[in-house]
């Protein structure tokens, strides 16, 4: 990476870049909110949301997959529009539609309505998903970028930690819709604020968008989840999960020969050529697949095996936010001094010890303390890695290629995400009888017999030991994303 002329940090013009910086972090930040507290309040609410819909197994699964597949299929795509349409306007319209999804949602009649307004909350969190990032490093000057970033990577913390509380509260006395009505109030301040403060900025050309390329990414995706979603209760010779492995496998190929020939590639394959920036987006890939199903797997383990309801369940998942809170900002305090490849093979072994504590933990008579030691240790670790693998990818990149590649990272990462989730369901619910698989979800399989939960236990112990053997993987690779060169004002930061 070419180094770009700084102003003097005592400079009026320093000094003025870095109030608006802080202020686009407060307009991104609010937008991180939005998508955490709306993901986290559903993982410890879905059982009564389950409940309420009398929804099967395969309809509970999907209330989680769609958002995340949708949300997964079209980052890329937002981050080019933005490119060339405006960031800016992305941005906001990424919030109106964020917030309109919110109310339509709580408002379905039905279970499969639900999930089509799940859709099109994805559509708007991916417009702010995809361009939030880049609207960070923009507006930051280098050698304030760690800070920024761990600031807005905390967000989300903070947005997991207000979850799973307002979840469990917002569910027990004013109704599962209320879930995503909180989202209306606040998605209104975050469009006004973010319309005041953003700046208009010059677009890009105008060149097209990779329409085949997202075609055939959403396609493979939808093949996977369907295979991870069926494997679980349908077993891994189930003509389902054979043609739906079989079809993303072969789309892979496919995929890669269409985007080496694209002009505008939506996965611009050529990135994986670079060293440092492969290995970094696999070690978030592994990262993602080992962290976000975390919270969803703790809160059905304190509902469907405790029998505890969704309050308690969600002060019990608090953990993990608390860590990620702790972490972000003091990971990127450290940042201006620790190379952030460091952090992130920190933040992963953290994980990965946590994950080791739950793995030989597990059982319904676990005392709390050490089931909260190791959700913990898996925060700290998860709000290091972020921290510390966003500051690596996006300090190495030109400023040109931001938005494509900030929108290839966060494919990237969120793929890791949505199988994540897939995964867990089927392993977790492939040790117990397929007319039991629906308890889980709904949170009632403890009134059902000792015998069952026990099995539900093997489910766990199985999970834990896979997601365990990912954040070693994500360890290793991200020890492998070490830069062999230093660019200015990003200490053992990419090049």
């Amino acid at each position: 990476m070419v180094a770009i002329p700084q102003d003097p940090p005592d400079s009026p013009e320093y000094i003025s870049k870095l109030r608006y910086a802080w202020r686009v972090c407060s307009v991104t930040s609010l937008g991180l909110v939005l998508i955490g507290i709306s993901g986290s309040t559903l993982n410890v609410a879905l059982p009564e949301v389950v409940r309420h819909f009398h929804a099967d197994a395969f309809a509970a699964g999907w209330i989680l997959l769609a958002f995340l597949l949708v949300n997964t299929a079209s980052l890329v795509f937002f981050g080019r529009v933005a490119d060339l349409l405006g960031r800016r306007e992305v941005y906001l319209a990424g919030f109106a539609l964020f917030t309109i999804g919110s109310l339509l949602v709580g408002l379905s009649p039905g279970v499969w309505f639900l999930i089509a307004m799940r859709v099109v909350q994805a559509v708007g969190a991916a417009m702010l998903l995809a361009n939030g990032t880049v609207i960070i490093t923009d507006a930051f000057p280098p050698d304030r970028l760690s800070q920024g970033m761990g600031v807005y990577i905390g967000t989300l913390s903070v947005a997991q930690l207000a979850g799973p509380t307002l979840g469990g509260l917002i569910a027990e006395t004013a109704g599962w819709q209320w879930i995503f009505w909180v989202n209306v109030p606040a998605g209104l301040v975050a469009f006004v604020w973010g319309a005041f403060t953003l700046r208009r900025v010059s677009r890009g050309p105008r060149e097209p968008v990779d329409a085949l390329g997202n075609l055939i990414v959403f396609a493979a995706l939808s093949a996977a989840l369907i295979a991870l979603s069926e494997a679980g209760s349908r077993g891994l010779s189930s003509p389902v999960v054979i043609v739906g492995a079989s079809v993303a496998v072969v789309l892979v190929p496919v995929l890669v020969v269409v985007e080496r020939r694209a002009s505008h590639p939506v996965l611009d394959v050529r990135l994986f050529g670079e060293r440092m920036l492969a290995f970094a987006n696999l070690a978030s890939f592994c990262n993602a697949l080992a962290r976000a199903s975390l919270i969803l797997l703790a809160a059905l383990y304190f509902q469907a095996a405790r029998g505890v309801d969704a309050v308690t369940a969600a002060l019990g998942v608090l953990p993990v936010p608390v860590g990620m809170a702790i972490a972000s900002p003091v990971a990127g305090s450290l940042g201006r001094r620790i190379p952030p490849h460091a952090l992130s093979v920190g933040g992963s072994l953290l994980s990965a010890a946590g994950l080791g504590v739950l793995l030989v933990n597990t059982d319904p008579a676990t005392p709390y303390w050490i089931i909260g030691v190791g959700l913990f240790l898996c925060g700290c670790g998860s709000g290091a890695f972020l921290t510390g693998n966003t500051t690596q990818v996006m300090a190495a990149l030109p400023a040109g290629s931001l938005g494509v590649v900030n929108g290839f990272r966060l494919m990237i990462m969120n793929a890791g995400i949505v199988l994540s989730v897939a995964l867990t369901l089927s392993v977790l619910t492939g040790s117990i009888t397929a007319e039991l698989r629906g308890q889980v979800y709904a949170g009632t399989l403890s009134r059902i017999s000792p015998v069952a939960v026990e099995q539900l236990m093997t489910g766990f112990r199985n999970t834990y030991a896979v997601l365990f053997a990912v954040a070693l993987c994500g360890a290793l690779f991200a020890a492998l994303a070490r830069s062999r060169r230093v660019p200015a004002g990003a200490p053992g930061g990419g090049s």
